[in-house]
């Protein structure tokens, strides 16, 4: 965005964004005009539950379909960022009085029509009620076309209608919503619930209840009626809200659970989750043609991996190997030319996570609700990311094995010394840099020799032999380079980590872990989306049951004295 646009940052929704801009940096004035009209009338048509493509957005306001058409959006969200699209574009087109036919009401004039304060109708604003910019007596101002007034009107008649009659409480009033509140809370309603029932009781809006109460507890601390309900919210209390909504737990019953407004619920699990995007591991190894990148490059790096020009041959098994050991050896290995697509493909997925989450935390510096479907974007980049990482590393688990199979003595655990080569091999995954033309398999092996040489007691004794062993040992790992890698690195340190644990978990749980992980050697492992398949359930609702049971797992480790460190 150049700085002579002037484009609302509070969009929920980038496309919506994006499209104001085009708008707003391209359209004829004439044009403009006709698409905040129809915007405006495409307001009326949303509902905040349902969901709607962007394919069918965008030709409702400009009549032209967009590539990124099969995008879906909330109702909620898609309401939001109307109001500031018609905003913005109009902004840029202010109209004078006469280039429209019906009446135009300024924002005093429209509080006295409905005898209401000028603060409301800036509230009903961004409840829906859409503004212009109209040029008058040679300054832009607010104003309100009768249309839209009236459409408003229509939808939000109970909401009018009680701002209209709303009055100064009386003293009398106060006294008998103060008694009745306390006789409620004594019952033991919560404060949400007595604010709600009172509301209903007395004809008022939630709000003036809310501030009658808020105001005696105030002036009367000794005697509050809801003396727990002043201050803010404290960490603990919103971890655990959100920890309740991740193991599935509804929003409504977690807000009678805590006593909390619906609205409330929303904000703290929304504020947990952006802090936890905030956390999310998402260092990565600098390219400068990842600044530069176009669509159809993009296209390329995220696509899949160029084919081997050569046919798959059976690996060879080194003898005594498990039959779940045996099975990393079906993995095919990768070209060099495979394994630069996805260690470039890796790191881009998490440059792109990157920027939009500094998006984010100028949102949360600047005391903004975190943005849905930012975070939303963030979170799928990510995953991408951890889904190619675990193809490298699934490729070159044999490497692994057959490393470890060299240095495993009668004192050593063959299957402890496998779990700790995998870590180390995660490790050089993050940290390689596949710009500089080297082998991945080369930069692995001596990573993990040298954790071996500083885990296993015995090792600093082999240690020249291996500076000048070179060429023996590089001709073994260059066998043990392959394609798919973080997976079946996840399914063999979990089979070693959760084995005597997993069977701890219920049903459900433990067939998510199972599949997820790809702890069952049959199968690959699953997405979030592939797992809700099978087992029929959403996506989030999978990812809900999979953090649950990962919580369960780490206690359970601690019990055990397993290490889970690297258990996402």
């Amino acid at each position: 965005m150049t700085e002579t646009l002037k484009v609302s940052t509070d969009y929920r929704i980038p496309a919506i964004r994006e499209l104001c801009y085009q708008v707003v940096r391209f359209t004829p004035s004439a044009k403009k005009i006709e698409q905040t009209n129809r915007a405006e009338a495409l307001l009326s048509e949303i509902k905040p539950d349902k969901w709607y493509s962007y394919g069918w957005i965008c030709y409702k306001i400009t009549r032209f379909r967009p590539d990124n058409a099969g995008e879906q959006f909330l109702g909620e969200d898609l309401r939001h960022d109307l109001i500031l699209f018609i905003e913005d574009v109009a902004e840029t087109v202010p109209l004078r009085p006469e280039d429209v036919s019906e009446k135009i009401y300024t924002l005093q004039e429209l509080a006295k029509e409905f005898n209401v304060s000028t603060k409301t109708i800036t509230r009903w604003r961004r409840a829906g009620l859409v503004s212009r910019r109209f040029l008058i007596d040679g300054r832009v101002r607010v104003g309100f076309l009768e249309s839209t007034v009236k459409r408003f009107a229509s939808q939000e008649h109970t909401r009018i209608n009680r701002a209209s009659q709303f009055s100064q409480v009386s003293p009398e009033e106060r006294q008998a919503i103060i008694e009745r509140a306390r006789r409620l809370a004594q019952a033991g309603a919560c404060r949400s619930e007595v604010v709600k029932r009172l509301a209903a009781r007395t004809g008022r809006s939630m709000e003036t209840i809310r501030y009658v109460l808020q105001q005696y507890d105030q002036a009367n601390p000794d005697m509050a009626i809801f003396p727990d309900a002043r201050g803010p919210m404290s960490e603990e209390t919103k971890e655990r809200v959100y920890r309740d909504y991740r193991a599935g737990e509804s929003v409504d019953v977690i807000a009678k659970r805590y006593c909390l407004t619906r609205a409330r619920v929303m904000r703290v699990i929304d504020e947990m989750r952006a802090k936890r995007i905030m956390d999310l591991p998402l260092d990565y190894i600098p390219n400068e043609t990842f600044e530069k990148v176009t669509p159809e490059e993009e296209k390329q790096i995220l696509g899949p991996p160029p084919p081997s020009p050569h046919p798959t041959r059976a690996a060879k098994l080194p003898p005594g190997l498990p039959p779940y050991l045996a099975s990393l050896y079906e993995v095919p290995l990768l070209t060099q030319e495979q394994e630069v697509h996805l260690f470039r493909k890796m790191n881009y997925l998490k440059f792109k996570a990157s920027k939009l989450r500094e998006q984010l935390r100028a949102e949360i510096d600047a005391r903004k609700r975190p943005n849905r479907a930012l975070m939303d974007e963030i979170e799928r980049l990510y995953e991408e990311s951890v889904k190619t990482k675990n193809e490298i590393i699934s490729a070159n688990l044999r490497l692994v094995v057959s490393i470890a199979k060299r240095h495993v003595g009668p004192a050593e655990n063959f299957f402890e010394l496998v779990s700790d080569g995998n870590m180390s091999l995660i490790r050089a995954v993050e940290k390689f840099d596949y710009s500089r033309g080297n082998k991945f398999s080369t930069y692995a092996s001596w990573a993990i020799m040298k954790n071996f040489a500083r885990t296993i007691p015995d090792e600093h004794r082999y240690r020249d032999r291996f500076r000048t062993s070179q060429n023996e040992l590089f001709t073994l790992t260059q066998d043990d380079r392959s394609d798919q890698i973080e997976q079946e690195t996840s399914q063999l340190q979990r089979e070693i980590q959760l084995q005597n644990i997993l069977h701890r978990l219920d049903e459900r749980e433990r067939q998510i872990i199972i599949r997820r992980f790809g702890l069952d050697r049959e199968q690959e492992p699953l997405t979030l989306k592939e797992v809700g398949a099978e087992l029929g359930v959403t996506k989030e609702r999978v990812r809900q049951l999979e953090a649950r049971a990962i919580d369960k797992l780490r206690k359970l480790a601690e019990e055990e004295k397993i290490e889970l460190s690297d258990l996402e």
